[in-house]
């Protein structure tokens, strides 16, 4: 038996238990099971790899994807310049991270968003998810600056978002945890009555399918798009670097 699981806290909610438990099933795939460990300490999860000996894969959530790093043995590349890890590979004896939200999201933006020369979006938050988001933006070639109630250097804050702004960014990408369940009332603070037709609005949040985020980008014409698709890719990425 192969084990795979994920690790976070809290894992109240888990797209990918489901996920994988279904696809085992509907693949006729017998010999593997995907668990959820909660760690409500990243220091507990030597422990879990030596008490779980058939384990050959990890996806890693909130709050750990950059507090694991320091417990792995290599990153792949693009990972490392991310700063950021969701997939665990065990091979040969060593940890190796990878992230495939990167890649999860660039696939899913290419089915939503006419990428041209002069492509410009903003990209609401800086965490770990925005690291992702943003490193898929520089292989798409689009150019980007990002939003935060304290900007760094070469980063907005939501103030200065004025409709004339707007109108120079068509991609508005929400990788705040804004909106998400049970919090569903709240968005983030940029000027939805200066949107139109010509945007396109993509939030991370799949919880729920519609945030208020996306109802207000859609009440301006917007187009919208939610992280679900984004979520099952990733998922996809993750079961083939384990498998390869």
């Amino acid at each position: 038996m192969k084990e795979y699981g994920l690790i976070g806290f809290p894992l109240s909610h888990s797209f990918s238990q489901k996920y994988f438990t279904e696809k085992f099933k509907n693949s006729g795939i017998t010999d593997c099971r995907y668990e959820l460990f909660e760690l409500s300490d990243i220091n507990q999860f030597p422990n879990l790899i030596q008490s779980r000996p058939l384990l050959r894969g990890i996806n890693v959530t909130i709050p750990y994807k950059q507090a694991i790093i320091p417990f792995l043995d290599e990153l792949e590349t693009v990972a490392a310049g991310i700063g950021a890890i969701n997939v665990i590979k065990f091979e040969n004896g060593k940890l190796k991270g990878y992230n495939s939200d990167y890649q999860g999201f660039m696939q899913s933006l290419q089915n939503f968003y006419p990428i041209n020369a002069q492509s410009q979006a903003l990209v609401l938050g800086t965490g770990g998810a925005a690291k992702a988001v943003t490193a898929a933006l520089d292989h798409l070639g689009i150019a980007y600056k990002q939003v935060s109630r304290n900007p760094a250097i070469n980063q907005l804050n939501y103030e200065q978002l004025t409709p004339e702004v707007l109108q120079q960014y068509p991609l508005i990408i929400n990788t705040t945890p804004l909106g998400t369940y049970p919090r569903v009332d709240t968005a983030p603070p940029i000027r939805y009555e200066a949107l139109s037709a010509q945007h396109y609005l993509y939030d991370l949040v799949y919880n729920p399918a519609e945030t208020e985020f996306l109802k207000r980008g859609k009440a301006a014409e917007a187009q919208i798009k939610n992280g679900y698709e984004m979520l099952v890719l990733q998922a996809e990425v993750a079961w083939q670097i384990w498998n390869s």
